[in-house]
């Protein structure tokens, strides 16, 4: 028995983490001319607004089997993304690849959709759209025991991010990290403008200037190798920051746990 207003409340985070990936998207193009992890960025946009009308019934989203192909194709992509990531880093990319936790979050909702529309095929039941219609139940998946995998997978993966973010910075090859900051932390001499804007870290330090090299391979000491028009600590930085996304995919992955636990 779940309150209905414990999904509401979810239902809102999923739609604020939805409307923040989308200003991220904008931002990435408009200032720092990169799309930078766009595909991060398009699956939070995604499943937040699939893990809101999950939640709440009266939150029209798409039919189910249109998220069953969208969470096919994304599960596909990620587990492409995470094969070219094994290739150069092994089997370390299961705790600190950088799409890695995506992966298992594109998975998982794959999984509820796939789960809840054989139950509802069986007759147990009515679509994922449906789940708070009756305002204190929510459905029971099928093959419940990969439903508790994934909820303890998905816990996992918000302790690392949760350690990441009070630890003192970025490591190399961290997930929590962007592609191009790890780039710079292995010395490749180079940090492009999407880098530059996910630098400053929760300690006040910048892990781009590590190298304290800009693309063109200056050496600015004040951040002006930044996009023009920005500065350190700015609106553009927070947003594009990897705390932010951290911060996202955290949320969005306690949430999925918990749905995942009541519904089994």
């Amino acid at each position: 028995m779940t309150p209905t207003w414990i999904l509401d409340i979810l239902a809102a985070v999923m739609l604020l983490i939805a409307a923040i990936s989308a200003s991220r998207l904008v931002a990435a193009r408009a200032w720092a001319g990169s799309a930078g992890d766009a595909d991060i960025d398009v699956a939070h946009l995604l499943m937040g607004i699939a893990m809101a009308g999950m939640l709440v019934a009266s939150l029209t989203t798409l039919p189910n089997g249109v998220w069953d192909a969208i969470f096919a194709v994304m599960t596909a992509w990620f587990g492409w993304r995470v094969y070219r990531e094994s290739r150069r880093e092994g089997a370390r990319v299961l705790a600190d690849g950088h799409r890695m936790p995506h992966l298992v979050h594109s998975a998982a909702m794959l999984y509820m959709f796939a789960a809840l529309n054989t139950a509802a095929a069986a007759g147990s039941g009515g679509g994922m759209s449906g789940m708070g219609a009756s305002g204190m139940s929510m459905q029971t998946l099928s093959v419940p025991v990969v439903a508790f995998i994934f909820a303890l997978w998905l816990s996992v993966y918000v302790v690392l991010d949760l350690d990441r973010l009070s630890g003192p910075g970025h490591a190399h090859g961290s997930y929590f990290a962007a592609p191009a900051l790890v780039g710079a932390a292995a010395g490749t001499g180079s940090v492009g403008l999407a880098a530059a804007s996910a630098a400053p870290t929760g300690t006040g330090t910048s892990v781009a200037a590590a190298p304290d090299q800009t693309a063109d391979g200056s050496h600015p000491a004040d951040g002006s190798g930044l996009a023009t028009g920005s500065r350190p600590g700015s609106a553009r930085d927070f947003l594009l920051s990897p705390q932010v996304a951290a911060g996202c995919r955290i949320a969005m992955g306690v949430t999925m746990a918990f749905m995942l636990i009541i519904m089994i």
